[in-house]
């Protein structure tokens, strides 16, 4: 059996979950995103966490801060509660494929597909303004839609370790034609059942950091509301910008992890 490995529980450490926790909620407030795409990253360069560790710590924080989203999405009747449930169901059977897929294709060819997909979304951001006043319509044809997209969110997850946010947001507005709002609050409540099953298989393989995930996730749900309630001010538009600023971020990363390991071999 592995064993965590030890972390000094200094100021430092504290400080720096503290900080992720607080950004960390933030965007995932304003994005409808988990915020691991933020939390991973910091806690590999901050805290100095390998891999798998930050990635299992990310999930479990994710648990606590995409509940306040949801309640603060909800509170403003932006949650598609139906196609949630749909989107998780498919997204916990794409883990799955993509965990399967993660050993039989070149990661880094994935890498530039889905730099690729990310451009593309970047670019029809500043084409489709959603509406505010939009709705999810919930027919036998959107609910496969909903289901085929959640394999693919959770494919790409396992594939990737991205989270579900950055796919199923854009997916809603530009797909099914949902508010941004709707497809944001819809997106974190996807996220729970996904984050709290892939945080029971971490805690087993003693990939997560309890007492670091514990900090972010408790500094985390005080500022989920905060970027929730700051995403009703900006008109869609101002919306789709700071998103696209958000998915460059990410692509970005990405690249960077291609080049990396290009340069390795």
């Amino acid at each position: 059996m592995t064993t965590l490995p030890t972390t000094d529980r200094t100021v430092r450490y504290y400080l720096g979950a503290l900080s992720i926790g607080l950004l960390a909620g933030l965007m995932s407030g304003m994005f409808g995103v988990g915020g691991g795409t933020v939390i991973v990253p910091l806690l590999l360069t901050l805290l100095v966490f390998d891999q798998r560790r930050a990635a299992g710590t990310s999930l479990a924080a994710i648990v606590p801060t995409a509940a306040v989203g949801v309640i603060s999405y909800a509170a403003v009747g932006a949650v598609a509660w139906i196609p949630a449930i749909i989107l998780a169901a498919g997204a916990v059977i794409g883990a799955q494929v993509g965990t399967w897929l993660l050993a039989r294709l070149p990661q880094n060819a994935v890498r530039w597909g889905f730099i690729a997909f990310l451009v593309l979304v970047i670019v029809m951001l500043f084409i489709v303004i959603p509406s505010r006043d939009a709705e999810v319509a919930l027919t036998w044809g959107t609910g496969v839609g909903f289901a085929v997209l959640g394999v693919f969110t959770g494919t790409m997850a396992g594939l990737l370790g991205v989270g579900g946010g950055v796919i199923v947001v854009p997916a809603l507005m530009f797909l099914f034609g949902t508010s941004d709002l709707i497809a944001k609050g819809t997106s974190l409540l996807m996220m729970i059942p996904t984050a709290i099953s892939g945080t029971i298989g971490n805690l087993r393989r003693h990939n997560v950091d309890l007492v670091a995930a514990g900090v972010i996730g408790i500094a985390a749900c005080t500022t989920t509301a905060l970027g929730a309630w700051l995403a009703t001010l900006v008109d869609p538009f101002t919306a789709n910008v700071l998103f696209a600023v958000y998915l460059t971020f990410i692509a970005v990363q990405l690249a960077i992890k291609a080049v990396r390991a290009h340069r390795s071999r």
